[in-house]
Formats: structure tokens, sequence, C-alpha cells
């Protein structure tokens, strides 16, 4: 184990995304979800939720693409984070009017979740967070359940102002991951990124956060033991970024992971480190996140 931790206000900044078709993929992000378009560049597009950046969701089109295999490692679900229960139930009537099949809900203690698919297949959880003063503990660990919701209740707090886009308060809350093997998970985003388990209790599941959340990394052996990671030409995450406070802390955790041997490189969102799974995370800070 290390002494070194995130600093608190770490955060997950934007995720990466390989689809095959960008026409397809702005129909749903955009058009359904309302993000609104940063930037579109040649097979490629950054979406954010003010149209401003920093970006959250960038779109990397290949037509070649083919479907993530189900048992391989890789992207689980990307989970956009909606400011409070009217932000999301204004999303899941919009969902509901556009017959978009949904995938499950829940009420996790700590949350409220809406789970669903992208037209690729990447999993997404629609979410909004309970405040923390209402969050539990047992010991260490924070209290999280995977009971039902009550979508009527929910869906009660939406109301009939005109759809124009999701809320400019949505970002990216977290990432859930399928990994190979939860102790080498833990031992690369505990030992040497510095997240803290929050959650260890769900059967083949850890939960990794900064600054006390409940978690901003889902690890999950769900997909197997020793699954193999995608081939690189599927659709899926192709990187998601942690946003540090700043260029120093950036500098910091690059230098400490380069110092251990960990092969840095950069990538579209910035200087990139792998899992050992195919899982690309890059690190910026969040005065330069685009």
């Amino acid at each position: 184990m290390t002494d070194y931790r995130l600093p608190d206000a770490t955060q997950i900044g934007a995720v990466s995304l390989n689809v095959k078709d960008l026409d397809r993929a702005l129909a749903f992000y955009r058009d359904l979800l309302g993000f609104r378009d940063i930037e579109r560049q040649d097979g490629g597009a950054r979406l954010s939720a003010t149209g401003t950046p920093p970006a959250h969701v960038h779109l990397s089109a290949n037509p070649d693409a083919r479907p993530k295999p189900r048992r391989t490692t890789g992207l689980y679900h990307v989970a956009i984070r909606l400011p409070d229960r009217r932000a999301l139930a204004r999303v899941l009537l919009r969902l509901i009017a556009a017959q978009w099949p949904l995938q499950g809900a829940a009420d996790h203690l700590v949350s409220e979740a809406i789970y669903l698919a992208d037209p690729d297949g990447n999993g997404l959880e629609l979410y909004r967070d309970r405040p923390r003063d209402q969050w539990h503990w047992d010991g260490a660990q924070i209290a999280m359940a995977t009971d039902p919701l009550d979508a009527d209740d929910l869906l009660a707090q939406a109301d009939d102002a005109p759809w124009d886009g999701i809320d400019p308060g949505a970002d990216i809350g977290h990432v859930h991951l399928q990994v190979s093997d939860l102790a080498r998970a833990e031992a690369f985003y505990g030992d040497l990124l510095g997240f803290e388990v929050m959650q260890r209790s769900y059967p083949g599941a850890l939960f990794v956060a900064a600054g006390g959340y409940h978690h901003h990394l889902g690890l999950n052996i769900w997909a197997g033991r020793g699954a193999p990671p995608p081939p690189p030409d599927a659709v899926g995450l192709e990187a998601f970024a942690v946003a540090l406070p700043d260029a120093g802390s950036v500098e910091a955790l690059v230098a400490r992971l380069r110092d251990r041997g960990v092969a840095v490189e950069e990538s579209a969102l910035g200087p990139a480190v792998s899992d050992g799974d195919g899982n690309r995370v890059a690190l910026v800070a969040r005065s330069a996140w685009a």
C-alpha cells in the first residue's frame, strides 16, 4: 500500500468513445440526450453539456469498427451525472417518449440511476447524487445498495418546460470498467494512481474514489476472471480522463508513475497510462481540460 492519495478535488473529465457511425452517435448523444456540439472533426466530434469547453464526450468514428465482444475487459458503463432530480427526470421522460430501450433502474442509497446503452452498445448510466449528508457508512465503507427505484416519484419531478437540451450542470460522474483481476486493478488504481477504496462488498466488484466521493471508478470482473481485452478495432472506450486540480498535480503524478516504471504516452485527452487490461487513463489538469 502507499500513502499517496489523489487531491480531494479530483474528478472524472471527458470520456473518449469509439463508435461505428458518427451521425448515428450524434443523433443519440446530441439530439436525444441533449449534449451540445463544441467541435466537429473528420470522423469525430466533441460535446459538452454547455456547448463550450471542457468537453464531456469525445466521439471517434470508424466505419469498420466491430461490436465489443461480451466477455472482454473495457467499458461497463459511462455514468452521466445530472445535478438534481428534476434534471434526471426530464432526461428519463425524454427517453421514454422516444421509446429508447432502458436496461434497468436502481436506488443505490447514495444516488438514483437509470441504465441504458448507446447505439453501439456502450453502457450508460444516468444518475443524480443524494446530498452527502444523506450518505451512510458501514465502518470504513460507504453504504451502497441496488434497491428498486421509485420511478413514478422521480418522473413527478419533471416539469412542462420545453426541452432545450441536457441540464448544463451535467458532467461525467464516474466510469465503470471491466477488468481481468481485481487485486491487480486495486494495485493500479489505488496504490499507483492514488484512488481510495470506498466499497468492496459487492461480489466481484470494487469501487474507488478521491475526496470521499462514493466512487469515481467502478471495477468488476463480471466478464470473467482473466478476461482478455477487446480487439483494437472494437467500439467502446478509447480512454477516459482523470481531472486533477492543477498542472502541478498532474506533473507530480506523471513523475511518480514514470519513477515506478509505468509507461506514459500521449493521447487525444492528454498523458495516458494503461491499467494492463486495455483501459486507458488520461491525466489532465482541470484548468487545461479540453
